[in-house]
């Protein structure tokens, strides 16, 4: 336990860095995810061949290679991120692509009778979507949204590839110099806190846009 307690603060400094990449990355993530989601939505085809091959190309190569691709393949032609920046733009990227899948689901979920009342209505287009079909999409994605986020958690240990100082790097740095898996599991121990907390305030929030109820 003394150990544990010895090797803590490290830890905890890098969980501080796993959250910081986490936030920043849902903060940029999702609104580019809704954004790219409508502009699918528009009947031009170049536009959409564009969209369709950046969402393929995201969601068919992993992200660990689209990390080590940001970082050390850019700079060859003349694109130079630091460390930290280099993985929050392969995250944003990458699940922008996902968010805007989930959001495109969602929007065609719409009935097409809700397009029609608006314009009876007279709203503009922004209007239709800020007020009659954003809403209801969020409702609709809610579930998807939070098991993204959840796998974001997770997925933010592979900042460690590029040697930034996150919760994982620091676990494996303290299990290598004292020759024991201790701090492994205690990393593990705080990824599963991380994720409880998403998950609980996952319910809350799709219990309470359970307003149809």
């Amino acid at each position: 336990m003394s150990y544990v307690l010895e090797v803590l603060p490290a830890l905890l400094n890098g969980a501080v860095v796993t959250l910081q990449v986490f936030f920043i990355v849902i903060v940029l993530s999702i609104p580019l995810g809704i954004v790219l989601a409508f502009l699918m939505q528009i009947k031009f085809k170049p536009l959409n061949w564009l969209l369709t091959l950046y969402v393929w190309i995201m969601r068919g190569t992993p992200l660990l290679l689209q990390l080590i691709f940001v970082y050390y393949v850019l700079p060859s032609v003349g694109i130079v991120f630091d460390r930290l920046p280099a993985a929050i733009l392969a995250f944003t990227l990458n699940y922008a692509a996902y968010f805007a899948e989930i959001f495109r689901g969602g929007i065609l979920a719409i009935p097409k009778g809700q397009y029609e009342a608006a314009k009876m209505l007279k709203l503009s287009s922004f209007q239709t979507i800020r007020y009659i079909i954003l809403p209801q999409v969020v409702k609709i994605v809610l579930p998807s949204i939070f098991n993204e986020i959840i796998n974001l958690v997770k997925d933010s240990s592979l900042v460690y590839v590029l040697g930034v100082g996150d919760l994982l790097l620091e676990s494996r740095t303290a299990a290598n110099r004292d020759a024991t898996l201790a701090p492994m599991f205690v990393a593990g121990a705080i990824y599963l806190v991380l994720v409880g907390v998403v998950t609980v305030a996952s319910k809350h929030i799709e219990k309470k846009f359970n307003y149809y109820k």
